[in-house]
């Protein structure tokens, strides 16, 4: 082919990703001998739109893909859509368009965004988790669990939207309202779906020390998201001797600190309490009406219902405690009762000052330096708790015991005599399912009057969504339907009707690795095709799915484990958490009351003295960079940069400025840079056939071949930045070098060298090569080169030629050279000699493989 002299990125994009899909170059092999590589990043939700996260993240997955291809791997690297959920169901009611519609007309856009970026994606292997040849295997798989008792239905409190009418998620609750209607959401207690994830607790928390290849970060929050807690339950009783109600504590320790006993809104007495008094109703009724999140637990106010009872201190029956009702206990979280001891606990020391509560010290607290000695006192000052090491103090017999001590004389006393027991509770809550929308997966069951519960028959799946639903009103169109719904009864053939709750989206997302890597038509996946492909060897996607989703994805291939259909119990042997691309943001006042008005980067005419709207001239706010957000319009479309630049420098940008694993500023000259050593490489791609007259060049032979190893170090550890950084490297050497032989090889093998990265422009150079020259048709389909490993060995180094200790010049010289040798080379140096200037040199220090310094 003739070469161009500037690389025409726009054409060659073309041309290439034409020319992978003519020859399915990225098929996987499905029966090969080679070692496999699964590499996956987590699939979209179809938005309409990829935005320059999605470019960063595919394209760290796409040159893992490729290197392993080019390292004798048969790799699994495919694509779908996470395609159900709210967004498309919200559409509906605000466009007036069909959820199938709009996600589908979504996906076929995203779709021709993601192939511009040239990824070597298996597409043959693409799903949407909102077709029924997927959803209908979830079915199926549901119907299994619900067989072998990991499925249940209960009732179950929940954030109820009055006005959108479903359940929400905590993080759904804002300020008591619902994310989307503003409605005030209720507490409202309906028949749930629920998935035991609990029975998997202990198995998943101790599932996470093998996961050496897993953040730590992850782990940490996995871990603390199972929440396994030891501690002491045992049973207060009310005052006068009646039975009263147990509590769970995981600081037995600190029992001679307690001031208060609470209990959750929803907790039996409180329900009791609450029919004789309409005020207690009220609060109740309040407490309902806010979130339960962590966060809003734990940043909330903290507000409380003195109920008028007292309960007896386990250890003093004459030591009475108040009984309040309070709004940060959770029913379904130890026994849903607690004692407080606010010295020791932030949330029950912000209850106690606000209701004017003791407040005493029962741990030492090493006191300021200037101060000397711990705080031992019993009153307590401050509005922080003390919540680090120390012995106990005012405490009786524990006094003077370490926090661990106490804790187990605590459990030893309270079990000998009779009054509680050491046990271990979770954080971890089963997993609901039920969600009272449209766009999700039917959950296959029917509910007989004779009956009861049925699960629909396997040979009737998939339960598919009717296409006439009603987006109208707000609410679930499916509970309204007139006549999905109404169906026989599967078991005595009566009439019946369909359950009307969908599956929750992270079930979809539970376990679509699976059926990427099989996917034959009568069952969700061929087990031995599994063990072919899983787990998957390499998992890259955003830190926001560190908890949920992960833990959701773990807990399902332990449960299809456990019914026998797959060998393994971790899905991600290793898993990466790409930072996110961000960008600073552009705004102006409009007035107080509301919102700044912002502004894209497209509109702006950026300087070093700040920014202006292009539109009036005048000044705009520079805010600091932040995650690009449609809200605050602070993206940059790939398309325009692809138009602009092409693949292969957004690519190339995207892989360079930042380790990966942080967040990746976008800038102008960021992508300019990138383009222009697109350019810098195609002018060394075309000295391929310049050999000169000079013979064999050993150090760039050197360097080249510590290129060759270190770059595919760095793919493997996805160190990215690293590998750019000694592609540069490289470069500037072979621009440097003169034309030779050495220098020739150098520039083909650069070409394959940044082939994961810069797919077309390696194709482009490659076809230029002679076919002499080419070991393969395409790029696509060579292989990595092999490192000479007697190069990696440096056997020269550079001596720095000193005199009286002050630099003069340096020599490369064979390592370990005998030190009569360097001295004399040093001593025969010109530069060195200049500075002698004939003076007979009092001493020759010798430092063996670094310097020689003359002292004179």
């Amino acid at each position: 082919m003739t070469r161009e002299t500037r690389f025409g990125a726009l054409a060659a994009d073309a041309r290439w990703q034409a020319a992978w899909d003519a020859a399915n170059s990225f098929a996987t092999n499905e029966g090969g001998e080679k070692p496999k590589a699964y590499i996956l990043e987590m699939f979209p939700y179809p938005s309409g739109r990829i935005h320059m996260g999605h470019v960063r993240n595919y394209a760290m997955g796409d040159v893992l893909a490729r290197f392993k291809r080019m390292t004798g791997h048969d790799v699994l690297h495919p694509m779908g859509w996470d395609a159900f959920g709210m967004p498309a169901e919200n559409a509906a009611m605000e466009k007036g368009v069909h959820p199938g519609g709009w996600t589908r007309d979504n996906i076929a856009a995203m779709r021709a965004q993601l192939k511009r970026l040239g990824l070597a994606i298996d597409w043959s292997r693409e799903l949407a988790t909102c077709e029924p040849d997927y959803y209908g295997q979830e079915q199926a798989l549901f119907l299994d669990m619900f067989a072998a008792g990991l499925v249940a239905r209960k009732e179950s409190y929940v954030n109820w939207d009055p006005v959108d009418m479903t359940v929400l998620a905590n993080e759904q609750v804002i300020d008591g309202r619902g994310w989307r209607s503003g409605a005030l959401v209720e507490k409202k207690k309906l028949s749930q779906w629920f998935l035991k994830i609990t029975d998997f607790a202990d198995d998943l928390l101790e599932g996470l020390g093998s996961l050496d290849h897993w953040p730590d970060k992850v782990r940490l929050m996995q871990e603390n998201w199972i929440g396994k807690s030891q501690g002491l339950e045992f049973s207060f009783r009310l005052a006068g001797g009646a039975p009263g109600f147990d509590v769970f504590t995981t600081r037995p320790d600190t029992l001679f600190g307690a001031s208060f006993a609470a209990i959750s809104p929803d907790h039996p007495l409180a329900e009791r309490l609450a029919k004789d008094s309409p005020e207690l109703t009220a609060f109740i009724a309040e407490c309902r009406r806010q979130g339960t999140s962590a966060e809003q637990l734990e940043t909330g106010e903290k507000l409380g219902f003195d109920t008028g009872l007292a309960v007896e201190h386990p250890l003093d029956p004459d030591w009475h405690l108040p009984v309040w009702v309070v709004n940060y206990v959770l029913m379904d979280y130890g026994t849903g009762a607690i004692f407080g001891c606010p010295a020791h606990d932030q949330r029950d020391l912000d209850f106690a000052r606000k209701y004017e509560l003791p407040v005493h010290r029962v741990i030492s607290q090493p006191a300021p330096a200037k101060a000397g000695g711990d705080e031992t006192g019993q009153v307590f000052h401050g509005d922080e708790a003390y919540v680090g090491p120390g012995r106990l103090v005012n405490s009786h017999f524990l006094d003077g015991m370490t926090v661990d001590e106490a804790k187990a004389a605590i459990i030893a006393r309270a079990e000998h005599e009779g009054w509680g027991k050491g046990t271990t509770v979770w954080r971890l809550r089963d997993w609901g399912v039920s969600r009272q929308r449209y766009w999700g997966t039917p959950i296959p069951f029917i509910h007989c009057p004779a009956c009861g519960l049925v699960p629909v028959p396997k040979s009737q799946l998939p339960v598919v969504l009717p296409e006439d639903a009603d987006f109208s009103v707000p609410g679930n169109p499916l509970d309204r339907h007139p006549t999905w719904k109404h169906v026989a009864c599967p078991s005595c053939g009566g009439e019946a009707v369909r359950e009307t709750d969908t599956l929750d989206t992270f079930v979809d997302s539970s376990w679509y690795f699976l059926r990427f890597a099989s996917a034959p038509a009568d069952k969700p996946f061929d087990p031995e095709v599994i063990r072919r492909w899983l787990p998957v060897d390499q998992y890259i996607g955003g830190i926001e799915h560190a908890i949920l989703h992960l833990l959701y994805a773990r807990f399902w291939t332990r449960a299809l484990n456990k019914l026998g259909m797959i060998d393994i119990k971790e899905p991600f042997a290793s898993l990466f958490t790409q930072g996110m691309v961000t960008h600073e943001t552009y705004s102006r006042a409009q007035g107080e009351g509301l919102p700044p008005l912002f502004f894209t980067p497209d509109e702006i005419n950026r300087s070093a003295d700040g920014a202006t709207l292009d539109a009036d001239g005048a000044p705009v706010t520079v805010g600091r960079v932040i995650k690009m957000s449609k809200s605050k319009k602070n993206v940059v479309d790939p398309d325009a940069i692809l138009d602009q630049y092409g693949a292969d420098a957004a690519r190339w940008f995207m892989l360079s400025d930042s380790p990966p694993e942080r967040d990746l500023p976008w800038s102008e000259a960021g992508i300019e840079g990138a383009w222009r050593f697109v350019q810098r490489l195609w002018r060394i791609f075309g000295e391929t056939g310049n050999v000169g007259d000079g013979g064999e060049d050993k150090p760039l032979a050197r360097k080249l071949h510590q290129a060759i190893a270190g770059v595919a170090a760095d793919v493997e550890a996805l160190g990215f930045n690293k590998a750019v950084a000694k592609i540069h490297a490289l470069a500037n050497e072979i621009e440097k070098a003169k034309p030779s032989a050495t220098r020739a090889e150098a520039c083909r093998t650069l070409i394959l060298l940044v082939a994961p990265m810069m797919p077309h422009l390696a194709e482009e150079a490659w076809a230029a090569l002679p076919e002499a020259q080419r070991s393969t048709a395409m790029v696509a389909d060579a292989a990595w080169p092999i490192a000479d490993p007697a190069l990696l060995v440096e056997d020269e180094v550079t001596i720095v030629f000193q005199v009286n200790g002050k630099r003069r010049d340096e020599e490369l010289l064979p390592k370990d050279a005998p030190r009569e040798i360097v001295e004399e080379r040093a001593l025969a140096n010109t530069n060195v000699q200049a500075h002698v200037a004939g003076a007979t040199p009092k001493k020759v220090i010798v430092v063996p493989n670094r310097l020689v310094n003359i002292v004179i």
